[in-house]
């Protein structure tokens, strides 16, 4: 009987798991697209049916620039921290997509209509920017940081 509860309760958790790896929440591993190197850990979370996300710490950061700010953005943006910088945004789910948001790129100061998808059963997520059409614009895939 005990040894039954027990599998149950496994069973129980490993279910949770698998649909917490499902969603795009939680930490991700940024990977440059030109480089392959990573570049920062991104959290999302969920807020009345919409994604966002913010830069939560920054991989290697430059040593002569330890807290970098974004020189590039426009508006109230301008000069903020990148970390604790929103970057996504907006996001509602559309099948087993998040779509209608938007992304920023700090590198560049640019706002870029987004999308994303989680793959590989939750250890990857697909993450499109893009300018009018999906076709014009660029994928990464983050890594899940467990």
């Amino acid at each position: 009987m005990c040894l039954f509860a027990v599998s149950i309760l496994f069973s129980i958790a490993a279910a949770g798991k698998a649909q917490y790896l499902a969603t795009p929440l939680g930490r991700w591993e940024t990977v440059d697209d030109a480089t392959g190197k990573a570049k920062s850990i991104v959290v999302i979370w969920e807020e009345r049916g919409k994604l966002y996300g913010r830069i939560e710490r920054l991989i290697d950061p430059d040593p002569h620039d330890p807290d970098p700010r974004c020189q590039q953005c426009a508006g109230d943006l301008k000069g903020q921290r990148l970390i604790g910088l929103r970057i996504l945004w907006d996001l509602r789910k559309d099948g087993d997509v998040w779509t209608g948001g938007k992304i920023l790129d700090p590198d560049n100061g640019k706002t870029y209509k987004c999308s994303i998808a989680v793959e590989e059963g939750g250890k990857k997520l697909k993450v499109r920017g893009f300018i009018g059409l999906s076709l014009l614009g660029r994928t990464q895939c983050w890594l899940r940081d467990e």
